[in-house]
C-alpha cells in the first residue's frame, strides 16, 4: 500500500514563515521594551507611599533662598502661619513629577477658624507650571490637625519652542503658602513636610531636540567661568562668581538626550515592515510558469 505525503504548497510555506517571523519580531520588541524600562537609561521611580530619605530641615522664604531638595527626599520645616516656604528640586526629560506637601496645623484650641493652603510650582524661568491633577489647593477645617496637598506636573520635555510654556529639564521651585486665614491666627507655629517623586514616561514623550543647558539659575555663568579658569585673573573672579545650587542637578546627572527607547521601536518596526513587504511580494508574484507550458511560448 503506497502512502501519500502531503507537502505544503509554496504560499502556505511563506505564510507559515511570515507568521513565525512576525511572532519573533513581536517578542523581540516586547523583551527590548522591558529591558529598556529596567535598564540604567530609565529613571527609577521613587516609592510614592514610602516616607522617603531624610532631607533638609528648613525651607527658604524666597526664590533665591529656596532649599534644595532631591527627588525621594523628605524635607521638613518649622515655620509660622502666613510664611512663604520655598523648595527647589531637579527634574529631567521624560520625568513626570509629583509634589506632595503636608502642613501640621496648630492645636484647634488656639485657632479661630478654617484656613486654605496652596502649593505652586515654577520652572527655572519662574514660569508657573499647571498641575495635571491633584489637590493643589485645600481648605482645612478649624478642628483639622493637618492638611495634605499634591500636584502632578506634566511630563518634562527635552526641548520646546521658545514661546511655549512646556516643562523643560532644570530646577523646579515649590512654594507653600496659606491663602485664607483668620488674622488672629497669623504667626501661629506650623510644621511643613515636602516630598517629590517622579516616574519615567519613556519614549512616548520624546522630541527631536535638546536644550544646550538645563534651566538651572546660574548654570550658564558657571560654565563660562569654568571654561575661562585657565587665567589667573579669571580664577580669582571664579572664587566670587556664581555657583549652581547643589540641588540643581539630579544625582545621576542630566540625560544626554540622544538615547531613547524609541530607537528600539523604530528598528523593530523597520524589521516588521520588511517582512511584510516580502510576504506581500510572495503573494502577488504568482507561481511562475506552469509546468505544462513549454518554454518559449
Amino acid at each position: 500500500m503506497r502512502r501519500t505525503h502531503h507537502r505544503a504548497s509554496g504560499p502556505d510555506r511563506v505564510k507559515r514563515a511570515f507568521a513565525g517571523a512576525l511572532l519573533a519580531g513581536l517578542s523581540l520588541l516586547t523583551s527590548a521594551g522591558a529591558a529598556a524600562a529596567d535598564g540604567p537609561s530609565a529613571t527609577a521611580s521613587t516609592d510614592e507611599d514610602g516616607a522617603g530619605t531624610a532631607g533638609p530641615t528648613e525651607a527658604g522664604t524666597t526664590f533665591r533662598t529656596a532649599t534644595s531638595l532631591q527627588q525621594g527626599q523628605r524635607g521638613t520645616a518649622d515655620a509660622s502661619a502666613g510664611d512663604y516656604l520655598y523648595w527647589v528640586f531637579p527634574a529631567d526629560a521624560g520625568q513626570r513629577a509629583t509634589v506632595r506637601a503636608r502642613v501640621t496645623l496648630p492645636e484647634s484650641a488656639t485657632r479661630h477658624g478654617a484656613s486654605t493652603w496652596q502649593i505652586d510650582v515654577y520652572d527655572g524661568l519662574r514660569r508657573r507650571q499647571a498641575c495635571m491633577y491633584g489637590h493643589q489647593t485645600r481648605k482645612a477645617a478649624a478642628d483639622a490637625a493637618s492638611v495634605e496637598l499634591s500636584c502632578v506636573l506634566r511630563t518634562v520635555r527635552a526641548w520646546s519652542e521658545p514661546w511655549a510654556d512646556d516643562p523643560l529639564p532644570g530646577s523646579y521651585y515649590v512654594r507653600l503658602t496659606v491663602l485664607n486665614l483668620p488674622a488672629t491666627d497669623l504667626g501661629l507655629p506650623i510644621g511643613a513636610e515636602m516630598k517629590v517623586t517622579s516616574v519615567d514616561k519613556g519614549g512616548a514623550h520624546d522630541v527631536d531636540g535638546t536644550l544646550s543647558e538645563p534651566l538651572v539659575p546660574g548654570v550658564s555663568l558657571a560654565r563660562q567661568a569654568s571654561d575661562g579658569s585657565s587665567d589667573d585673573a579669571s580664577s580669582d573672579s571664579d572664587a566670587s562668581g556664581p555657583r549652581v545650587s547643589p540641588g540643581g542637578e539630579p544625582d545621576d546627572g542630566w540625560s544626554s538626550g540622544w538615547w531613547t527607547d524609541r530607537w528600539l521601536w523604530t528598528a523593530g518596526g523597520g524589521v516588521l515592515a520588511a517582512l511584510a513587504a516580502v510576504f506581500g511580494y510572495s503573494l502577488t508574484r504568482g507561481g511562475g510558469r506552469p509546468s505544462r507550458v513549454p518554454p518559449g511560448v
